[in-house]
């Protein structure tokens, strides 16, 4: 075992908490069974306590030659640790995406902490595919609870070194595993009310609503999944799980950010060249947004001190939006103009991460 794992391994096992790179986002982990070591979470993030946490669970020995029913055999003796009810549905979506970018809401066991929780009676678990996370995982014995390992509503991290600027301090051990390869946090989905709602997604992410779609009609007697990813406490008086990232500010940084319409970019460009408290800016577009499409002339705006051009691939910018975050925020401009997203369910999940890091911004 690498010196830094085994390193991590003694930290969780006093209590302590190991940032440790996944596919998504950086998380904060701490032992899922140590009460102790949870609040610490809560207080190093400065997450209130209500707020629960995804425990995440090593991979299981799995045959490869898509034994599917031997695989969910061992897929539920791992989620029963954790689960009380463990549907036909959950063990489809963990042989179709786990190691993956997946959380599942589940009933939770009776041995499972409330602080995990945040007082609730649903539990979010995850397998993440990182070979360092696993290798952390299947040497520490257990689940560990991981938060974005940042502060709380502001920018995730993707990067050790994004870690190491929110949590400059001895008190958190970083394991680095590069640049994460997804970049945004896990799609979550609730499969706690299957009776009356199917299986809903309460936050997007890289596993898209026609994967678990598909995933399940191609595997099982369901009618698909319903998608309601903005409320958290309860809709047509049916009780929705409160889950992390779910709050409408969040992934916020400190600049004020601004998401803009295109096609209100000429209008939007007199407003700000007239307005005089905006002195330092940054432009954050695609290919050829300034040229007003009316008239083909080049638009100017004023006080830009930086300006940069988004990729047009969905996948590549969910990788980047956070460090491009990061960065401009480091810059101590007045304010971040960021052009609208394209529509499509490809960009569903960066959408709703940039709405929320606007709604948070300027705080």
């Amino acid at each position: 075992m690498p010196n830094s794992i085994q390193r991590a391994v003694e930290v969780l096992k006093a209590g302590g908490l190991v940032a440790m790179p996944t596919e998504t986002v950086y998380g904060l982990a701490a032992d899922a069974n140590n009460v102790s070591a949870i609040n610490k979470i809560f207080s190093s993030k400065g997450r209130p306590s209500v707020h629960p946490l995804i425990v995440h669970i090593a991979q299981p020995e799995l045959n490869m030659a898509s034994d599917q029913q031997a695989n969910s055999v061992a897929w539920r003796e791992i989620l029963s640790q954790w689960s009380r009810d463990v549907s036909p549905e959950a063990l489809i979506l963990a042989n179709e995406f786990w190691p993956g970018p997946l959380t599942m809401i589940l009933p939770k066991a009776k041995n499972v902490l409330l602080e995990v929780t945040g007082g609730q009676e649903t539990i979010g678990i995850r397998c993440p595919q990182h070979p360092i996370a696993q290798h952390l995982l299947k040497e520490f014995g257990g689940g560990l609870a991981a938060p974005s390992a940042n502060r709380f509503g502001r920018i995730s991290p993707t990067t050790a070194e994004h870690v190491r600027e929110e949590f400059p301090g001895d008190d958190v051990l970083v394991l680095d595993g590069g640049p994460c390869d997804v970049g945004i946090e896990s799609t979550i989905v609730d499969l706690t009310r299957l009776d009356s709602h199917n299986a809903v997604i309460l936050r997007p992410g890289a596993i898209t609503q026609t994967m678990i779609n598909q995933a399940l009609n191609r595997n099982g007697d369901t009618d698909g999944i319903a998608v309601n990813t903005a409320s958290t406490t309860s809709t047509s008086n049916i009780s929705v799980p409160r889950v992390s990232g779910s709050l409408s500010a969040h992934y916020a940084p400190k600049t004020k950010l601004l998401v803009y319409d295109p096609k209100n970019l000429k209008s939007l460009f007199l407003e700000i060249n007239g307005t005089s408290g905006l002195k330092q800016l940054a432009w954050v577009h695609f290919q050829n947004a300034q040229l007003d499409k009316k008239s083909g002339k080049e638009l100017k705006l004023t006080n830009v001190v930086k300006e940069l051009v988004l990729p047009v691939e969905s996948k590549t910018l969910a990788r980047e939006l956070y460090a491009l975050l990061r960065q401009l925020d480091g810059l101590n401009l007045d304010c971040i103009f960021f052009e609208q997203l394209p529509d499509g369910i490809e960009w569903d999940a960066i959408r709703d991460r940039l709405g929320r890091a606007s709604t948070g911004s300027g705080m």
